[in-house]
């Protein structure tokens, strides 16, 4: 039981990706367009994780870990993300996982093309590896699989990519809106999930009102931006035949503070059964490089 938990703990995990426009795109949407005013900020940030909260009895007794953020591209190269999180969990019996999930991904400023890389260890044992990467049309975005297996596979044209996802709740929360629905595809599990996300952003944060203890503290500029309370949940999204009444549950929330930059702090990862805080340790702010 404990190394299907230390599993699924990584497997869905992709880290703060987020969006915009407070409308639910569905299969038959037209495609979501770029919000192009978001300007995001290359970055690198640490976050050291630990266990805040246990429900049920799944035995996670402790859990430490550490996640690596390093964020790079412009509108005009694209944006890419390299991405690591290394976590143990404990069951308090002498029995312990250590799952390590090493990502990269780059996404073109259009929002039209989408690459992702992902390999996931468990005690150093490989367990999961993904490689492909998806094109949007006018009709659909088309995925090809070289890992696990080679496979196509159509999503619906409305599905954000994670970078669009960002950009668009950035965007969402500065036109002072404060609930959006899309599907989220990120490749994550094995390439072939489509997600439902439910965002809820809060009330503004403005500039130098509670001013952090973090890493963040250090940056200077930081204090001069907005930020928003942000929450995301995860839902499994099913076919039409397949759908209950009654309320669906989350298979995964995640909450943080967003600056309007595109940085992220006091993440709360909520697996359900436990809750995971990370805190941002370090960071440190690239100097953009100019488009050509």
């Amino acid at each position: 039981m404990l190394f299907d938990t230390a599993t699924r703990l990584t497997k869905r995990l992709a880290l703060p990706v987020l969006l915009a426009v407070a409308a639910t795109a569905q299969t038959g949407a037209a495609a979501p367009q770029p919000a192009n005013t978001v300007v995001l900020a290359p970055h690198r940030a640490v976050y050291d994780l630990k266990l805040t909260k246990t429900r049920g009895s799944r035995g996670i007794e402790a859990v430490r870990g550490r996640i690596l953020y390093d964020f790079s591209g412009n509108a005009c190269d694209g944006y890419e993300l390299k991405f690591r999180q290394v976590s143990e969990l404990d069951s308090g019996e002498g029995k312990a996982a250590i799952n390590d999930l090493r990502s990269t991904t780059w996404e073109d400023a259009g929002a039209k093309k989408f690459r992702f890389n992902s390999e996931n260890l468990l005690n150093d044992k490989p367990t999961d590896t993904v490689n492909g990467r998806a094109e949007r049309d006018s009709d659909a975005v088309a995925v090809n699989l070289s890992k696990p297996k080679a496979k196509t596979l159509n999503m619906p044209v409305g599905a954000v990519f994670p970078t669009e996802h960002m950009r668009r709740i950035i965007a969402a929360a500065r036109e002072g809106k404060s609930i959006l629905e899309f599907p989220v595809y990120d490749g994550s599990e094995t390439g072939e999930k489509l997600y439902n996300t439910l965002t809820i952003i809060g009330r503004p944060i403005a500039p130098g009102a509670r001013p952090v203890t973090d890493a963040g503290a250090k940056v200077a500029e930081l204090a001069k931006l907005t930020r928003w309370p942000v929450t995301i949940s995860y839902f499994e999204q099913k076919d039409a035949k397949d759908e209950k009444t009654g309320e669906q549950v989350p298979v995964y929330a995640i909450s943080f503070e967003l600056y309007e930059n595109g940085i992220s702090r006091a993440l709360v990862l909520d697996y359900t059964d436990f809750t995971i805080a990370g805190e941002m340790t370090s960071l440190d702010v690239k100097k953009a490089k100019p488009c050509n």
